[in-house]
């Protein structure tokens, strides 16, 4: 364990020291962006040690600093690894019994909120967190976090009641944040800088953020959320030259330190394509497309999506723009005979130029229109099931309530033979049947063609066949789980109360008497649509 940690403590150590020299071009952005795999490929390598580093031998508390560095490693690259990572810091903490790693992993767990733009989730993890146990470094992180939350939710709302509120709040723990700094930190001068910055006083922010590029040792990291604030100061005045230089330091920084959730990208196609440059605006918003992709999170691949459309417009009416150009010179030349094929060659490998580019533009708006879609029929699923465990909840609240009353009164009436009458009467195979009965009548009303597309994925001797009255058998009741997308089996195990060997026999079978090769059969289950 300590080569592991030894060896992340050397690659941190050589990206601390990123020195801010002269002003970042296009051309070194474009160049970073074909290194992207390069950057990513050093990051999965040092995740790739990590995990294989998790193992049944290793103590509670290894496994818990294993853990932590996965989070850190996954915290800006993969939303869900990120998810799981902090939930197993939170389980390792409560299974050490320590309060103060329970919480860590609960401050972990809403920075991956925010980032994902979940505020009241984010909140009600923060709440949780007792604070007086804190040591002074996670409760600087703790505050720091709640500052952001609600500049984050002021910046969102952008109204004139609430955000004044939630940016007045912010500022009371961005205040404690500042308290509990080493003086003179990276930590101290950047939120003294976004504190002056969010109460309108850019001109201090801009002396103190430009202090911290100009005369501190930043990592990648550092420099990008640093270079990204500044930016926000300089469009502000109006600068926008200046903002755009220094969003492209940011996004060059995050490209570096495969940082996938960050914002620059985004904001420099946008300053970019205000600018007219439509050409490397459509480029950047795709590559901000597909880091919010990879990173997971629905509502940054919303946010991303539609600006990507408006940019994508202006590309299409800028295609048909110079196609109407070329066709007023063909129209002129034509008069020209001596010249007539020497224009139509070139005229001719425009047109395929730009027809190529019309196909990348369908292709992308079938794209986003795909990723549209599919993010509305999670939104329906969710919907629908939160309804559902909402309603499955209260019923079985009302029935703990009944079984309550009834054991009080037979207490008081000291009728103690009724009490173990009343515990032999309650039947859990039934009330199981009763679950899985509501959860496939809940799933049929999302996907009331399920059994029907999924028997058409075998021969007729192989179709499902249900008896009166039932809605889903077990068979069905596996491929409706992955078709919510759970497609884990041991979560598939766990929740029908199978074990994983019977979860991956039950699987085998069904695929092997499919129409269709194993490889392909689960992707058709996934393309069944909803209602």
């Amino acid at each position: 364990m300590k080569r592991i940690f030894l060896f992340f403590a050397v690659v941190a150590w050589s990206n601390l020291f990123a020195q801010v020299g002269p002003k970042n071009t296009l051309d070194e952005l474009h160049q970073s962006i074909l290194r992207k795999k390069e950057y990513d490929s050093q990051k999965l390598k040092r995740i790739s040690v990590l995990e294989g580093s998790l193992n049944d031998h290793l103590e509670l508390q290894e496994k818990y600093e294993v853990y932590a560095a996965l989070y850190n490693e996954y915290k800006s690259f993969n939303y869900d690894k990120a998810f799981y990572y902090s939930q197993q810091m939170q389980q390792t903490g409560r299974l050490l019994k320590d309060p103060v790693k329970i919480a860590d992993g609960k401050i972990k767990f809403g920075f991956i909120l925010l980032s994902s733009g979940m505020f009241k989730e984010t909140f009600d993890s923060l709440n949780t967190v007792n604070v007086r146990i804190l040591p002074d470094g996670l409760k600087r992180e703790y505050y720091f976090l709640t500052a952001r939350t609600y500049y984050d939710l002021a910046d969102f709302d952008k109204d004139r009641y609430y955000a004044p509120i939630y940016n007045k709040r912010a500022s009371i723990y961005i205040d404690s944040a500042i308290a509990l700094s080493a003086p003179g930190s990276y930590e101290q001068t950047y939120d003294q800088g976004l504190k002056y910055l969010k109460l309108g006083d850019r001109e201090r922010a801009a002396v103190l953020l430009k202090k911290l590029m100009n005369a501190y040792p930043l990592s990648n990291h550092e420099l990008a959320v640093t270079a990204s604030t500044l930016s926000d100061i300089y469009i502000q005045n109006g600068d926008n030259e200046e903002a755009i230089s220094l969003l492209i330091m940011a996004a060059i920084a995050d490209i570096k330190s495969s940082t996938k959730e960050a914002a620059a990208m985004l904001n420099l196609a946008q300053l970019l394509h205000r600018k007219g440059d439509i050409k490397n605006a459509y480029m950047f918003i795709n590559e901000a497309m597909n880091d919010a992709s990879y990173y997971g999170a629905r509502q940054r691949k919303v946010q991303v999506s539609a600006i990507l459309m408006v940019i994508a417009a202006e590309k299409v009416n800028s295609v048909e723009e110079q196609r109407r150009v070329l066709f007023i010179y063909a129209s002129l030349l034509t008069l020209l005979v001596a010249l007539v094929i020497l224009f139509a060659f070139i005229i001719s490998r425009q047109l395929k130029k730009l027809k190529k580019a019309d196909k990348v533009i369908v292709q992308t708006n079938h794209s986003l229109g795909e990723t549209i879609r599919k993010l509305n029929e999670a939104d329906k699923i969710k919907e629908e099931y939160i309804g559902y465990y909402f309603n499955l909840i209260s019923e079985y609240i009302a029935k703990l309530d009944r079984f309550k009353r009834s054991v009080n009164n037979k207490l008081v009436t000291r009728k103690f033979e009724d009490i173990q009458l009343l515990v032999n009467n309650i039947n859990l195979k039934k009330e199981r049947e009763e679950l899985f009965v509501n959860f496939d009548k809940a799933f049929l009303t999302l996907f009331p063609n399920f059994v029907q597309d999924f028997n058409a994925l075998f021969a007729p001797e192989h179709q499902v066949k249900l008896n009166s009255g039932q809605f889903l058998n077990t068979d069905l009741r596996i491929f409706a789980l992955i078709r919510l997308g759970i497609s884990d089996t041991e979560k598939i195990a766990c929740i029908l109360e199978y074990s994983m060997n019977t979860i991956y026999n039950y699987k085998a079978r069904i695929k092997s008497r499919s129409l269709l090769p194993n490889d392909d059969f689960e992707d058709a289950i996934l393309s069944i649509k909803t209602l």
